[in-house]
């Protein structure tokens, strides 16, 4: 198979700094996630937990980017800090709800806050309003586009 020629494919221009934006993102929020004294995991278990009534593993895993085989562990080592609980669902007890506890709701309002107070300037040095919107869009469009295909 003959290789074509790339070098004006406008799919790869796109390509590069889609990953190269990912990759710096991903440096400086781990980085800044490991200050609190967290996981990337476990700051994304907290965070999605927070200002919920709790929800099921199932919902848990579909909502975060934590995955299937990893979030076992991750709620485990949460639940032995004392910022989850599991409970066993009202009408079916096979089926457990994971929520925070006082102090992870705590440590969701503390971190969460500071957390997005962190990032904001990226994002504001960066967009405008305006392309704040466009880049949501066309991100969630793409995102779609692939999951077409997992």
């Amino acid at each position: 198979m003959e290789l074509p020629d790339l070098k004006d494919d406008p799919y790869l221009k796109v390509l590069r700094p889609l990953v190269e934006a990912y990759l710096a993102f991903w440096r400086i929020d781990i980085r800044h996630i490991k200050s609190l004294r967290l996981t990337p995991s476990q700051f994304d278990v907290i965070a999605t937990l927070g200002d919920t009534e709790g929800m099921t593993c199932s919902a848990l895993s579909a909502q975060t980017l934590v995955t299937k085989g990893t979030l076992t562990g991750v709620l485990d080592r949460l639940v032995a800090k004392g910022l989850i609980r599991r409970d066993a669902m009202k009408g079916d007890r096979r089926c457990t709800k994971i929520s925070l506890t006082a102090k992870g709701d705590a440590l969701f309002r503390k971190t969460f806050a500071a957390h997005m107070a962190f990032l904001r300037p990226f994002f504001e040095r960066a967009l405008s309003p305006e392309e704040v919107d466009q880049t949501r869009a066309l991100l969630l469009r793409l995102r779609d586009s692939f999951r077409q295909e997992s």
